[in-house]
């Protein structure tokens, strides 16, 4: 037994040789340090690593009176002990200096906001640079956890950092001004040349602008890690990365709107990794797991498959995709092709990942470089979407994500620090960050949730009420404001006090005010301390709204997100005062710019985008969720433009949800809404689908191409009605006779036909013939498309087709006539203004 035993060992040595090497990870780091920061010994994390205590660091000048060790006054149930459960104080200026070898490193910082030694880190405050670089600057471990979505006890950073030739990568922590810094953990880990940066003689895809389509860094840039994530997969830890200790996340919360089709990890695909695409890159789970948006075509192509992330304003960030082709029955390229959307910008208009990776399992990636502009909030949203490309009509009609990666760029000055987040709620509704016993929040939970269930049962109750009585008196319905609210989403939107309302807007200054409507008077204010502009809209005692459009702006704002609908911040309803909160919209309205002569005008392409975006708006408030939603007032004045002019969909106090099931086909509701915009349809009928909102929309595309103030000249009665009177010339052929003078010039004769042929479809007088919303879209982008490739066949020839002529009128008289939905006076046009008293024949 022993001597066959003995002839066995050379075999199982090799057995266990051959298993080590297959479970070996693609790169092995020439680095690799890990300090539990406080640790008086080493001690080993959950993941099995070994992290060394700096209580005799060899990197950190230490000293126990200016950086003493210090333990966490609790330990939460999801924080790890190695390395959150010490800290390292620092009352001064601490530089921590790391002997390393030449290259990029990832630097990571790990932070558990706790008591230690009697000091609460709500009140730490501190700077962190490496080398040239600042990494963090006045920065808050508190706040970073406080303002996270779903609250998590600690928080860690990650960057990367290249050290140079002869240089040490140098830590330096900066307390602020009467506070101090802490850190539980710091580990660097090398990583490859060039993963994540090129040299001079490669370039990134530069979205941000059509001029310069290029972006160049290299390893002189520095670079934060802002997300991470296993796309349709679940977490990747640590361990499971391919030697770099990178985490790869979830991606659902991140999900906007419909979240598509999830695929899981696939055991009869083999990843075959590339030169170009090393495997190191990222793990084999990542590429076997993805979304897609599923195995419909004809819902497919309703909607974009759609993740939002929040990120720091005023920097810009390097988005990196990755993509495999697993399907077995994708066996060539053009098979499927697809939209990729940044920011509403095109970053690719024919994905094909067949093409791509010259074959089915084969992993790739593509990098994108887009610039979030500086706005007033500290943070925006940055948007990725992905929709099918029928235009050559492909075999199938789906798009796919397998991971992505998003990272900070410094700026010129090596700066990598965003600002401290804003909290988004009080305190007491992140129970997490406040429990200090297990008795005391549970007793809280019973307490809140018992109360949540008897003000929503009495919300129902007063609802009812409401319901029952509501052609009562104006005045009742205010008063019974503070009762209506208990079923008002507090949890999706901020319920402000009168007294914030009043400082933001200096007690309704008129100074401030920045418009009116049917609801009442808008005032342009300041929240969170003065730090953010936003809209203030205020209901006007003589208004004919109320009670019930404050309800449904509400309600309907709190479950709809979109890039193109305005987002709704808050409300308040105290002191028999019905206010709502949104986003600013520096640009105003679109009618601002088609009816205001002080406003320089629009040129066609930016006009194009603005309707595409509002379609883009309408489209989801249609198909977005379970059920539709009709906005029921759509017009120029409720199409507002943000910093960048990007357009929302605002005022939702009309919309009505849609017809509830496949058997319905309306809703029946007395008819509301605009004069001038208002579906013949539903008008005579009273009965309200989608293809309302589609009409609407058709009188602004109107007011889009044509929007001149009105000269009425020996025109009959009915012709100055908008609709029949551009639908005369449009059957004539003669649309460019009545466009704007100020697109003289400017408008391609194949894109305004384009337009035209949109817009005359839109107001078609039955219903039934009118295209949807997202065909509405998809025409629009093909005139905006038609028009650049019109534009530029002009600019390089001479002999171009009439079609992709710019128009050039000269009849100004005829392109003046009134282009208006409503009907106007003579003494209008001659100001130049709109009619307040026929404007304001609004609501009904």
């Amino acid at each position: 037994m022993i001597g066959l035993l003995l002839l066995l060992l050379p075999l199982l040595d090799f057995i266990f040789v051959f298993t080590a090497a297959q479970n070996r990870p693609p790169y092995t780091p020439t680095e690799s340090i890990l300090i539990n920061c406080g640790a008086s010994s080493d001690d080993a994390s959950q993941d099995g690593r070994r992290w060394n205590g700096d209580a005799q660091s060899k990197f950190c000048p230490f000293n126990s009176q200016t950086s003493p060790l210090s333990e966490a006054s609790q330990q939460g149930h999801s924080v790890d002990r190695v390395p959150y459960m010490t800290a390292r104080i620092i009352h001064s200026k601490l530089t921590c200096t790391f002997p390393v070898l030449p290259g990029p490193k990832f630097v990571r910082l790990y932070f558990y906001p706790d008591t230690y030694s009697g000091l609460s880190t709500s009140a730490s405050f501190f700077t962190v640079t490496a080398n040239n670089y600042t990494l963090l600057s006045n920065f808050s471990a508190y706040l970073a956890v406080s303002a996270k979505i779903q609250p998590v006890p600690y928080v860690f950073k990650e960057f990367i950092v290249t050290v140079w030739d002869n240089q040490e990568l140098k830590l330096t922590f900066t307390p602020s001004p009467s506070s101090f810094a802490f850190i539980n953990g710091v580990e660097i880990v090398s990583l490859p040349n060039y993963l994540y940066t090129k040299d001079m003689d490669n370039r990134y895809t530069f979205v941000y602008s059509d001029s310069n389509p290029f972006f160049y860094f290299d390893n002189s840039t520095s670079l934060e890690t802002v997300y991470r994530l296993n796309v349709g997969g679940g977490l990747v830890g640590n361990i499971n990365d391919t030697g770099m200790f990178r985490t790869w996340f979830d991606d659902s919360k991140y999900i906007f709107g419909a979240t598509g089709l999830a695929h899981e990890w696939r055991d009869d695909v083999t990843i075959n990794y590339t030169k170009d695409t090393p495997a190191y890159t990222a793990p084999a789970t990542v590429y076997t797991t993805k979304r897609s948006m599923g195995a419909e075509p004809s819902v497919n192509l309703k909607y974009n498959l759609t993740w939002r992330f929040p990120v720091d304003s005023g920097f810009s960030y390097l988005v990196r995709l990755h993509f495999c082709e697993t399907e077995e029955s994708i066996t060539d390229t053009n098979q499927w092709l697809f939209f990729i959307f940044i920011n509403n910008m095109t970053a690719e208009a024919e994905a094909d990942v067949f093409h791509w990776g010259r074959g089915r399992d084969i992993p790739v990636y593509k990098d994108y470089v887009i610039q979030v502009p500086k706005e007033s909030p500290i943070n925006q949203d940055l948007w990725l979407s992905l929709h099918p490309n029928n235009h050559s009509n492909p075999k199938y009609a789906d798009a796919i994500l397998n991971g992505l990666e998003i990272f900070k760029l410094n700026k010129s000055d090596g700066n990598l620090a965003g600002p401290n987040p804003e909290v988004p709620a009080p305190p007491e509704q992140h129970p997490s960050l406040g429990r200090r016993t297990k008795s005391k929040g549970s007793s809280e939970t019973i307490v809140i949730v018992g109360a949540v269930i008897g003000a929503f049962a009495f919300a129902v109750v007063v609802f009812s009420f409401f319901c029952v009585y509501r052609r009562k008196a104006k005045a009742k319905d205010t008063s019974s404001s503070a009762t209506i609210a208990l079923s008002l989403p507090t949890d999706l939107c901020r319920k402000f006090t009168m007294a914030e309302i009043r400082a933001s807007t200096r007690n309704f200054d008129d100074q401030n005010i920045i418009g009116s409507g049917g609801f009442g008077t808008v005032y342009k204010g300041y929240i969170e301390s003065g730090s953010i502009p936003a809209a203030i809209k205020r209901l006007a005692s003589s208004s004919k709204q109320g009670i019930r459009e404050f309800h449904t702006e509400i309600q309907m704002l709190s479950k709809l997100r979109h890039v193109h609908l305005v987002s709704l911040i808050g409300y308040c309803n105290d002191q028999d005062e019905m206010i709502l909160v949104y986003e600013y919209m520096p640009h105003g309205t679109l009618q601002d710019h088609l009816y205001k002569t002080m406003s320089p005008p629009l040129p066609w392409k930016q006009r194009l985008e603005i309707c595409i975006g509002a379609a883009r708006g309408l489209h989801y408030l249609h198909t977005g969720s379970n059920q539709s939603v009709i906005h029921r007032d759509v017009k120029s004045s409720n199409i507002l433009l943000d910093r960048n002019w990007v357009a929302k969909v605002s005022d939702f106090g009309l919309s009505k949800t849609g017809p509830a099931g496949e058997d319905q086909t309306h809703v029946s509701t007395v008819v509301r809404g605009s004069f001038g915009y208002l579906d013949p349809e539903y008008y005579r009928r009273q009965q309200l689908t989608e293809k309302s909102d589609v009409y609407s929309f058709g009188v602004v595309l109107l007011e889009v191409l044509c929007s001149r103030p009105p000269v009425i000249s020996n025109l009959p009665k009915e012709e100055v009605i908008l609709v029949e009177w551009a639908r005369k010339y449009y059957q004539r052929g003669a649309l460019d006779q009545i466009i704007d003078p100020q697109l003289k010039g400017d408008i391609t004769l194949v894109s305004l036909n384009k337009f035209g042929e949109i817009a005359d479809s839109c107001v078609r007088d039955v219903a039934i013939e009118r295209p949807t919303m997202g065909d509405v879209t998809w025409s629009l982008e093909f005139a905006l498309q038609l028009h650049e490739t019109a534009e530029k066949n002009v600019s390089a020839r001479d002999d171009v087709s009439e079609s992709q002529k710019l128009i050039n009128t000269d009849d100004d008289e005829q392109c003046t006539i009134s282009c208006g939905p409503m009907s106007y006076s003579r003494s209008t046009a001659s100001t130049g203004e709109r009619s307040t008293s026929n404007y304001d024949a609004d609501k009904k």
